[in-house]
Protein backbone atom coordinates (compact mmCIF):
# COMPACT_ATOMS: atom_id res chain seq x y z
CA UNK A 1 0.00 0.00 0.00
CA UNK A 2 1.02 3.55 -0.89
CA UNK A 3 2.06 5.65 1.99
CA UNK A 4 1.87 9.27 2.18
CA UNK A 5 4.84 11.23 3.72
CA UNK A 6 2.68 13.10 5.88
CA UNK A 7 2.01 9.88 7.81
CA UNK A 8 5.70 8.70 7.54
CA UNK A 9 8.04 11.35 8.20
CA UNK A 10 9.69 12.17 11.44
CA UNK A 11 8.19 14.81 13.47
CA UNK A 12 11.27 16.57 13.93
CA UNK A 13 14.31 14.61 11.58
CA UNK A 14 16.97 16.92 13.14
CA UNK A 15 16.39 14.32 16.68
CA UNK A 16 17.24 11.29 15.00
CA UNK A 17 15.19 8.06 15.99
CA UNK A 18 14.09 9.03 19.50
CA UNK A 19 13.44 12.79 21.02
CA UNK A 20 14.70 14.32 23.64
CA UNK A 21 12.83 12.52 26.34
CA UNK A 22 13.42 9.11 24.73
CA UNK A 23 9.88 8.53 23.37
CA UNK A 24 9.82 7.64 19.12
CA UNK A 25 10.02 10.35 16.84
CA UNK A 26 7.54 9.06 14.41
CA UNK A 27 3.74 9.89 13.75
CA UNK A 28 3.06 6.46 14.59
CA UNK A 29 3.95 6.01 18.35
CA UNK A 30 1.18 4.73 20.90
CA UNK A 31 2.03 6.50 24.18
CA UNK A 32 0.57 10.24 24.48
CA UNK A 33 2.86 12.83 24.96
CA UNK A 34 3.70 16.76 24.46
CA UNK A 35 3.24 17.78 21.34
CA UNK A 36 5.92 20.25 18.90
CA UNK A 37 4.62 23.12 20.28
CA UNK A 38 5.39 21.95 23.63
CA UNK A 39 8.78 21.01 22.61
CA UNK A 40 9.58 24.46 21.09
CA UNK A 41 8.30 26.30 23.76
CA UNK A 42 10.33 24.34 26.58
CA UNK A 43 13.53 23.99 24.33
CA UNK A 44 13.31 28.24 24.40
CA UNK A 45 12.89 28.50 27.88
CA UNK A 46 15.50 26.43 28.70
CA UNK A 47 14.32 23.26 29.96
CA UNK A 48 15.68 20.37 30.50
CA UNK A 49 13.20 17.12 29.29
CA UNK A 50 12.58 13.88 31.11
CA UNK A 51 14.32 10.44 30.27
CA UNK A 52 11.38 8.82 30.27
CA UNK A 53 12.88 5.30 29.98
CA UNK A 54 14.19 6.13 32.92
CA UNK A 55 11.20 7.87 35.22
CA UNK A 56 9.42 4.64 34.40
CA UNK A 57 12.30 2.56 36.37
CA UNK A 58 12.26 4.91 39.04
CA UNK A 59 8.80 4.56 39.69
CA UNK A 60 8.72 0.67 39.25
CA UNK A 61 11.56 0.32 41.40
CA UNK A 62 10.21 2.41 44.29
CA UNK A 63 6.48 0.66 44.44
CA UNK A 64 7.90 -3.11 44.07
CA UNK A 65 10.32 -1.78 47.09
CA UNK A 66 7.78 -0.49 49.07
CA UNK A 67 6.12 -3.91 48.55
CA UNK A 68 8.90 -5.43 49.67
CA UNK A 69 9.45 -3.90 52.75
CA UNK A 70 5.92 -4.55 53.84
CA UNK A 71 6.15 -8.34 53.05
CA UNK A 72 3.14 -7.97 50.77
CA UNK A 73 3.11 -10.75 47.78
CA UNK A 74 2.05 -7.91 45.47
CA UNK A 75 -0.12 -4.95 44.66
CA UNK A 76 -3.29 -5.37 42.22
CA UNK A 77 -3.83 -1.75 41.39
CA UNK A 78 -7.29 -0.51 39.34
CA UNK A 79 -6.86 3.32 40.05
CA UNK A 80 -6.56 4.57 36.25
CA UNK A 81 -3.76 7.21 38.22
CA UNK A 82 -2.06 4.13 39.54
CA UNK A 83 -1.64 2.36 36.78
CA UNK A 84 -0.30 4.98 34.98
CA UNK A 85 2.12 5.40 37.90
CA UNK A 86 3.24 2.23 37.63
CA UNK A 87 3.63 1.53 33.52
CA UNK A 88 2.97 5.31 32.14
CA UNK A 89 0.44 3.78 30.21
CA UNK A 90 -3.46 5.48 29.77
CA UNK A 91 -6.39 3.91 28.06
CA UNK A 92 -9.92 6.21 28.23
CA UNK A 93 -8.73 7.47 31.93
CA UNK A 94 -11.92 9.19 32.39
CA UNK A 95 -14.01 6.64 31.45
CA UNK A 96 -12.06 4.30 33.18
CA UNK A 97 -12.42 6.07 36.80
CA UNK A 98 -16.35 5.42 36.30
CA UNK A 99 -15.97 2.01 34.62
CA UNK A 100 -12.54 0.11 36.11
CA UNK A 101 -11.83 -2.37 33.48
CA UNK A 102 -7.83 -1.74 33.88
CA UNK A 103 -5.59 -3.85 36.75
CA UNK A 104 -2.26 -4.01 37.05
CA UNK A 105 -0.31 -6.42 39.23
CA UNK A 106 3.25 -6.18 40.35
CA UNK A 107 4.63 -9.09 42.00
CA UNK A 108 6.83 -8.79 44.74
CA UNK A 109 9.84 -9.82 42.24
CA UNK A 110 9.19 -6.71 40.04
CA UNK A 111 7.05 -9.04 37.75
CA UNK A 112 4.14 -6.70 36.23
CA UNK A 113 1.16 -8.15 34.32
CA UNK A 114 -1.58 -5.66 32.73
CA UNK A 115 -5.29 -6.49 32.00
CA UNK A 116 -6.69 -4.21 29.74
CA UNK A 117 -9.77 -3.89 27.57
CA UNK A 118 -9.25 -6.71 25.27
CA UNK A 119 -9.06 -5.02 22.22
CA UNK A 120 -5.92 -3.09 22.95
CA UNK A 121 -3.19 -4.99 24.70
CA UNK A 122 -0.88 -2.96 22.71
CA UNK A 123 -1.72 0.35 24.74
CA UNK A 124 1.44 -0.90 27.74
CA UNK A 125 3.77 -2.99 24.68
CA UNK A 126 5.88 0.11 24.81
CA UNK A 127 6.95 -0.12 27.98
CA UNK A 128 8.91 -3.41 28.57
CA UNK A 129 8.53 -3.00 32.38
CA UNK A 130 5.13 -4.52 31.63
CA UNK A 131 5.74 -8.48 31.22
CA UNK A 132 2.35 -9.49 30.25
CA UNK A 133 -0.69 -8.19 28.60
CA UNK A 134 -4.06 -9.73 29.52
CA UNK A 135 -8.02 -8.81 29.45
CA UNK A 136 -10.75 -9.98 32.22
CA UNK A 137 -10.62 -7.56 34.96
CA UNK A 138 -13.52 -5.84 34.23
CA UNK A 139 -15.75 -6.56 37.24
CA UNK A 140 -18.42 -3.60 36.77
CA UNK A 141 -22.00 -4.44 36.44
CA UNK A 142 -22.62 -2.60 33.19
CA UNK A 143 -20.39 -4.84 31.62
CA UNK A 144 -20.38 -8.57 33.13
CA UNK A 145 -24.21 -8.46 34.49
CA UNK A 146 -25.93 -11.07 36.24
CA UNK A 147 -22.17 -12.98 35.68
CA UNK A 148 -19.93 -10.83 37.17
CA UNK A 149 -19.18 -12.99 40.03
CA UNK A 150 -18.18 -15.34 37.80
CA UNK A 151 -15.69 -13.19 36.08
CA UNK A 152 -14.24 -12.65 39.36
CA UNK A 153 -13.41 -15.67 40.40
CA UNK A 154 -11.64 -16.15 37.18
CA UNK A 155 -9.84 -13.00 37.65
CA UNK A 156 -9.03 -13.66 41.05
CA UNK A 157 -7.30 -16.93 40.05
CA UNK A 158 -5.23 -15.29 37.15
CA UNK A 159 -3.80 -13.91 40.44
CA UNK A 160 -3.77 -16.38 42.62
CA UNK A 161 -1.53 -18.34 40.38
CA UNK A 162 0.93 -14.94 39.39
CA UNK A 163 1.95 -14.62 42.90
CA UNK A 164 2.45 -18.58 43.77
CA UNK A 165 5.14 -18.29 40.79
CA UNK A 166 6.25 -14.68 41.71
CA UNK A 167 6.11 -14.32 45.82
CA UNK A 168 5.85 -18.18 46.40
CA UNK A 169 4.60 -18.61 50.09
CA UNK A 170 3.14 -14.55 50.44
CA UNK A 171 -0.51 -14.24 51.36
CA UNK A 172 -0.72 -10.51 51.36
CA UNK A 173 -1.86 -8.63 48.73
CA UNK A 174 -2.14 -4.97 48.92
CA UNK A 175 -5.22 -3.84 46.62
CA UNK A 176 -5.98 0.15 46.35
CA UNK A 177 -9.48 -0.14 45.34
CA UNK A 178 -11.42 -2.80 44.09
CA UNK A 179 -14.95 -4.14 43.22
CA UNK A 180 -16.95 -5.74 45.45
CA UNK A 181 -17.15 -9.15 43.67
CA UNK A 182 -13.04 -8.91 43.33
CA UNK A 183 -12.78 -8.17 46.68
CA UNK A 184 -14.72 -11.47 47.79
CA UNK A 185 -13.04 -13.38 45.20
CA UNK A 186 -9.48 -12.11 46.09
CA UNK A 187 -10.12 -13.19 49.91
CA UNK A 188 -11.75 -16.62 48.54
CA UNK A 189 -8.41 -17.53 46.99
CA UNK A 190 -7.03 -16.81 50.51
CA UNK A 191 -5.60 -13.48 50.23
CA UNK A 192 -5.22 -11.05 53.25
CA UNK A 193 -6.04 -7.87 51.54
CA UNK A 194 -4.25 -4.34 52.29
CA UNK A 195 -4.43 -1.14 52.11
CA UNK A 196 -2.98 -0.76 48.24
CA UNK A 197 -3.61 3.12 48.81
CA UNK A 198 -1.11 3.42 51.63
CA UNK A 199 1.42 1.58 49.14
CA UNK A 200 0.93 4.05 46.25
CA UNK A 201 0.25 7.04 48.03
CA UNK A 202 3.84 7.06 49.90
CA UNK A 203 5.22 5.44 46.51
CA UNK A 204 4.17 8.70 44.40
CA UNK A 205 5.01 11.15 47.03
CA UNK A 206 8.52 11.58 46.29
CA UNK A 207 9.48 12.07 42.94
CA UNK A 208 12.41 11.38 41.11
CA UNK A 209 14.99 13.56 39.01
CA UNK A 210 13.32 12.61 35.81
CA UNK A 211 9.54 13.19 37.18
CA UNK A 212 10.76 16.56 38.27
CA UNK A 213 11.92 17.47 34.84
CA UNK A 214 8.51 16.58 33.67
CA UNK A 215 6.95 18.48 36.58
CA UNK A 216 8.75 21.63 35.22
CA UNK A 217 7.30 20.64 31.44
CA UNK A 218 4.37 20.70 32.44
CA UNK A 219 3.97 23.39 34.77
CA UNK A 220 5.62 25.99 32.26
CA UNK A 221 3.01 24.70 29.51
CA UNK A 222 0.15 25.34 32.25
CA UNK A 223 1.47 28.96 32.76
CA UNK A 224 1.32 29.85 29.25
CA UNK A 225 -2.07 28.27 28.94
CA UNK A 226 -3.04 30.73 31.87
CA UNK A 227 -1.15 33.61 30.03
CA UNK A 228 -3.59 33.00 26.89
CA UNK A 229 -6.61 33.02 29.24
CA UNK A 230 -5.65 35.93 30.70
CA UNK A 231 -5.02 37.60 27.87
CA UNK A 232 -8.67 36.45 26.60
CA UNK A 233 -10.50 37.55 29.66
CA UNK A 234 -8.95 41.22 29.39
CA UNK A 235 -9.97 41.05 25.68
CA UNK A 236 -13.29 39.85 25.86
CA UNK A 237 -14.95 40.39 29.26
CA UNK A 238 -17.26 43.24 28.75
CA UNK A 239 -18.36 42.09 25.47
CA UNK A 240 -21.90 41.45 27.09
CA UNK A 241 -21.55 38.16 25.43
CA UNK A 242 -17.96 36.64 27.13
CA UNK A 243 -19.22 33.83 30.09
CA UNK A 244 -16.96 31.82 32.44
CA UNK A 245 -17.47 28.73 29.89
CA UNK A 246 -16.32 30.85 27.35
CA UNK A 247 -13.00 31.54 29.68
CA UNK A 248 -12.54 28.08 31.22
CA UNK A 249 -12.47 26.55 27.68
CA UNK A 250 -9.14 28.59 26.51
CA UNK A 251 -7.17 27.24 29.64
CA UNK A 252 -8.55 23.55 27.69
CA UNK A 253 -7.84 24.07 24.78
CA UNK A 254 -4.24 25.43 25.10
CA UNK A 255 -3.25 22.21 27.43
CA UNK A 256 -4.66 19.91 24.92
CA UNK A 257 -2.76 21.64 22.22
CA UNK A 258 0.80 21.27 24.19
CA UNK A 259 -0.27 17.20 24.90
CA UNK A 260 -2.35 17.70 28.20
CA UNK A 261 -4.41 15.59 29.31
CA UNK A 262 -7.79 16.71 30.93
CA UNK A 263 -8.52 19.23 33.62
CA UNK A 264 -10.26 17.40 36.67
CA UNK A 265 -12.40 20.53 38.24
CA UNK A 266 -14.29 23.78 36.59
CA UNK A 267 -13.22 25.98 39.54
CA UNK A 268 -13.71 28.99 37.34
CA UNK A 269 -16.37 31.42 38.69
CA UNK A 270 -16.88 35.78 38.23
CA UNK A 271 -18.14 38.52 40.52
CA UNK A 272 -20.40 37.20 43.33
CA UNK A 273 -20.13 33.86 41.90
CA UNK A 274 -16.99 33.36 43.36
CA UNK A 275 -18.32 33.52 47.08
CA UNK A 276 -19.42 31.14 48.32
CA UNK A 277 -15.69 29.24 46.79
CA UNK A 278 -16.15 26.37 44.87
CA UNK A 279 -19.57 27.29 42.61
CA UNK A 280 -18.46 25.37 38.92
CA UNK A 281 -17.97 27.84 35.59
CA UNK A 282 -21.14 28.25 33.79
CA UNK A 283 -23.17 30.53 31.46
CA UNK A 284 -22.33 33.86 33.93
CA UNK A 285 -21.71 36.67 31.25
CA UNK A 286 -18.52 38.54 32.93
CA UNK A 287 -19.25 41.83 33.48
CA UNK A 288 -15.73 44.61 33.66
CA UNK A 289 -14.81 45.45 37.05
CA UNK A 290 -14.89 42.30 38.69
CA UNK A 291 -12.66 39.19 39.99
CA UNK A 292 -12.29 35.97 38.16
CA UNK A 293 -10.64 33.50 40.69
CA UNK A 294 -9.77 29.96 39.19
CA UNK A 295 -8.34 26.76 40.51
CA UNK A 296 -5.96 24.76 37.42
CA UNK A 297 -6.44 21.88 38.64
CA UNK A 298 -4.65 20.61 35.41
CA UNK A 299 -3.64 17.04 34.05
CA UNK A 300 -1.17 18.18 31.73
CA UNK A 301 1.90 17.21 29.90
CA UNK A 302 3.40 13.18 30.85
CA UNK A 303 0.42 13.16 32.57
CA UNK A 304 1.49 15.69 35.40
CA UNK A 305 -0.75 17.73 37.59
CA UNK A 306 0.10 21.26 37.20
CA UNK A 307 -2.42 22.64 39.98
CA UNK A 308 -2.36 26.40 41.07
CA UNK A 309 -4.76 29.40 41.65
CA UNK A 310 -4.84 32.93 40.80
CA UNK A 311 -7.63 35.70 40.96
CA UNK A 312 -7.67 38.56 38.50
CA UNK A 313 -9.16 41.96 38.84
CA UNK A 314 -10.93 42.79 35.22
CA UNK A 315 -11.59 46.22 34.54
CA UNK A 316 -10.68 50.07 34.12
CA UNK A 317 -11.71 50.58 37.94
CA UNK A 318 -9.65 50.15 40.70
CA UNK A 319 -10.71 47.00 43.15
CA UNK A 320 -11.87 48.07 46.53
CA UNK A 321 -9.51 48.67 49.69
CA UNK A 322 -11.19 45.13 50.96
CA UNK A 323 -10.48 43.10 47.60
CA UNK A 324 -6.80 44.83 47.54
CA UNK A 325 -6.40 43.50 51.15
CA UNK A 326 -7.65 40.31 51.09
CA UNK A 327 -5.02 39.90 48.21
CA UNK A 328 -2.40 41.11 49.67
CA UNK A 329 -3.30 38.57 53.09
CA UNK A 330 -3.31 35.84 51.08
CA UNK A 331 -0.33 36.59 48.97
CA UNK A 332 1.39 36.71 52.68
CA UNK A 333 -0.50 33.51 53.98
CA UNK A 334 0.82 31.05 51.13
CA UNK A 335 4.36 33.26 51.07
CA UNK A 336 4.62 32.79 54.94
CA UNK A 337 3.35 29.25 54.69
CA UNK A 338 6.07 28.61 52.27
CA UNK A 339 9.14 29.22 54.35
CA UNK A 340 8.05 26.08 56.88
CA UNK A 341 9.46 24.01 54.22
CA UNK A 342 12.34 22.12 54.89
CA UNK A 343 13.39 18.41 54.65
CA UNK A 344 12.90 16.81 58.28
CA UNK A 345 9.47 19.07 59.03
CA UNK A 346 7.02 16.63 60.36
CA UNK A 347 3.84 17.44 59.25
CA UNK A 348 2.25 18.27 62.11
CA UNK A 349 4.54 21.11 62.85
CA UNK A 350 3.78 22.95 58.94
CA UNK A 351 -0.22 22.59 60.71
CA UNK A 352 1.03 24.25 63.85
CA UNK A 353 2.96 27.28 62.87
CA UNK A 354 0.80 28.08 60.07
CA UNK A 355 0.21 32.24 59.48
CA UNK A 356 -3.55 33.15 60.52
CA UNK A 357 -5.52 34.32 58.94
CA UNK A 358 -7.90 37.57 59.61
CA UNK A 359 -10.96 35.91 61.72
CA UNK A 360 -13.70 37.07 58.84
CA UNK A 361 -12.14 34.86 56.66
CA UNK A 362 -11.52 31.63 58.91
CA UNK A 363 -14.96 30.25 58.42
CA UNK A 364 -14.56 29.98 54.55
CA UNK A 365 -10.94 29.27 54.64
CA UNK A 366 -9.94 26.58 52.44
CA UNK A 367 -9.97 22.72 53.30
CA UNK A 368 -6.80 22.41 54.06
CA UNK A 369 -3.46 24.16 54.31
CA UNK A 370 -1.13 22.22 51.76
CA UNK A 371 -1.63 19.20 49.80
CA UNK A 372 0.75 16.84 48.10
CA UNK A 373 0.84 16.84 43.88
CA UNK A 374 2.12 14.55 40.98
CA UNK A 375 0.15 12.85 38.56
CA UNK A 376 -2.37 14.65 40.36
CA UNK A 377 -3.63 16.21 43.94
CA UNK A 378 -1.81 13.67 46.53
CA UNK A 379 -0.65 12.54 49.86
CA UNK A 380 0.13 14.16 51.92
CA UNK A 381 -2.50 16.41 53.25
CA UNK A 382 -1.12 19.34 55.79
CA UNK A 383 -4.58 20.57 57.36
CA UNK A 384 -5.44 23.90 59.54
CA UNK A 385 -4.73 23.47 63.43
CA UNK A 386 -8.61 23.17 64.21
CA UNK A 387 -9.10 20.65 61.49
CA UNK A 388 -6.05 18.16 62.03
CA UNK A 389 -6.68 15.23 63.26
CA UNK A 390 -3.78 13.76 65.47
CA UNK A 391 -1.63 10.34 64.23
CA UNK A 392 -2.87 10.84 60.30
CA UNK A 393 0.00 12.25 59.31
CA UNK A 394 3.05 12.30 61.47
CA UNK A 395 5.32 11.94 58.36
CA UNK A 396 8.53 14.16 57.73
CA UNK A 397 8.86 15.65 54.49
CA UNK A 398 11.68 14.93 52.25
CA UNK A 399 13.69 15.77 49.01
CA UNK A 400 11.57 15.00 46.54
CA UNK A 401 7.95 15.89 47.60
CA UNK A 402 6.02 18.20 45.59
CA UNK A 403 3.27 20.32 47.89
CA UNK A 404 0.58 23.11 46.64
CA UNK A 405 0.17 26.03 49.14
CA UNK A 406 -2.84 27.29 49.21
CA UNK A 407 -4.79 30.38 50.53
CA UNK A 408 -8.70 31.08 50.08
CA UNK A 409 -9.33 34.49 51.49
CA UNK A 410 -13.51 34.89 51.45
CA UNK A 411 -15.54 36.74 53.71
CA UNK A 412 -18.52 35.42 54.73
CA UNK A 413 -21.88 36.99 53.16
CA UNK A 414 -19.06 38.73 50.41
CA UNK A 415 -19.35 39.36 47.12
CA UNK A 416 -15.67 38.30 46.17
CA UNK A 417 -13.40 35.08 47.07
CA UNK A 418 -9.76 35.34 46.51
CA UNK A 419 -8.03 31.93 45.60
CA UNK A 420 -4.34 31.45 45.75
CA UNK A 421 -1.88 28.34 45.15
CA UNK A 422 1.45 27.78 44.39
CA UNK A 423 3.16 24.56 43.68
CA UNK A 424 6.85 23.88 45.57
CA UNK A 425 8.68 21.52 45.27
CA UNK A 426 11.40 20.84 48.77
CA UNK A 427 15.19 20.25 48.10
CA UNK A 428 17.94 19.30 49.76
CA UNK A 429 17.87 21.94 52.02
CA UNK A 430 14.38 23.69 51.61
CA UNK A 431 12.10 24.17 48.43
CA UNK A 432 11.67 25.78 45.37
CA UNK A 433 8.40 27.70 43.96
CA UNK A 434 7.63 26.12 40.50
CA UNK A 435 5.21 28.72 40.10
CA UNK A 436 6.38 31.48 38.75
CA UNK A 437 2.79 33.30 37.25
CA UNK A 438 2.53 36.77 38.75
CA UNK A 439 -0.05 37.96 41.50
CA UNK A 440 -2.64 40.53 39.78
CA UNK A 441 -1.22 44.26 39.84
CA UNK A 442 -4.48 46.09 40.28
CA UNK A 443 -5.76 43.35 43.03
CA UNK A 444 -1.85 43.86 44.48
CA UNK A 445 -2.49 47.76 45.26
CA UNK A 446 0.52 48.35 42.58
Amino acid sequence: MNQHYRDSRKIDPTQGATLGDGSPNDMDRVEIGPTQLAFAEWANAGLELPDLAAMRAYRHARLTQHIVDRGYAGLLMTDPLNIRYATDSTNMQLWNTHNPFRAVLLCADGYMVMWDYKNAPFLSKFNPLVREQRSGADLFYFDRGDKVDVAADHFANEVRVLLAEHAPGLKHLAVDKVMLHGLRALEAQGFTIMDGEEVTEKSRAVKGLDEIKAMRCSSHACETAMRVMEEFARTHVGDGVTCEDDIWAILHAENVRRGGEWIETRLLSSGPRTNPWFQECGPRVCQKNEIISFDTDLVGAYGICTDVSRSWWIGDEKPRPDMIYAMQHGVEHIMTNMQMLKPGVMIPELSAGTHVLDAPFQKQKYGCLMHGVGLCDEWPLVAYPDRAVAGAYDYPLEPGMCLCVEALVSPEGGDFSIKLEDQVLITEDGFENLTTYPFDDALMGR
